[in-house]
């Protein structure tokens, strides 16, 4: 089995769209920037984040649609607090377009059991997590049911959901 591509490979051979949803409302509660800012420690996204700015910034560069929406419960959890205050200096100032959508206003929506990435309408990354919130290893589907559903899901939150400037968490 040949090992899953890069993200660096799947933005570079995207063309027209790449759409992330998140559902989770804690991921790795080990990872450093979560602890620094936990800490209070001061975080810029663009040092810290350089090599996924470059990633999404190329694609946008070449005209590729990147949108995040985010489904999570409120009031927020304190990994989507921090989620939050990094979206600007990293998602937004790569080029990405970001949403947030309550929980709670997600209950008529059929939601895929992961996370995903979903490019350009027919390649599906699946992000698998472990209870803790850890990342395990990930799935790539090219199932045209899948990326049907994974689409409809994406475009559903998103019709729903706030632009980050305006999300009160």
């Amino acid at each position: 089995m040949a090992a899953a591509p890069t993200f660096r490979e799947l933005f570079r051979d995207c063309q027209r769209s790449a759409v992330h949803l998140e559902t989770r409302d804690a991921y790795s509660k080990t990872d450093s920037a979560f602890i620094d800012w936990k800490a209070g420690v001061p975080i810029d996204p663009a040092q810290r984040w350089g090599a996924w700015h470059e990633i999404v910034s190329e694609a946008v560069a070449r005209g590729v649609e990147i949108r995040r929406a985010r489904v999570v419960s409120t009031p927020v959890s304190e990994y989507i607090r921090f989620e939050y205050d990094v979206t600007d200096g990293l998602n937004i100032a790569a080029g990405e377009d970001v949403r947030w959508l309550s929980r709670r206003s997600a209950t008529g929506i059929a939601l895929p059991g992961n996370d995903f990435w979903l490019f350009d309408s027919s390649l599906v990354y699946v992000n698998h997590f472990d209870g803790e919130g850890e990342p395990t290893e990930p799935e790539l589907t090219e199932d045209p049911e899948v990326a049907k559903l994974c689409e409809s899901a994406f475009e559903a939150v998103w019709k729903k959901a706030t632009p980050h400037a305006e999300f009160a968490h």
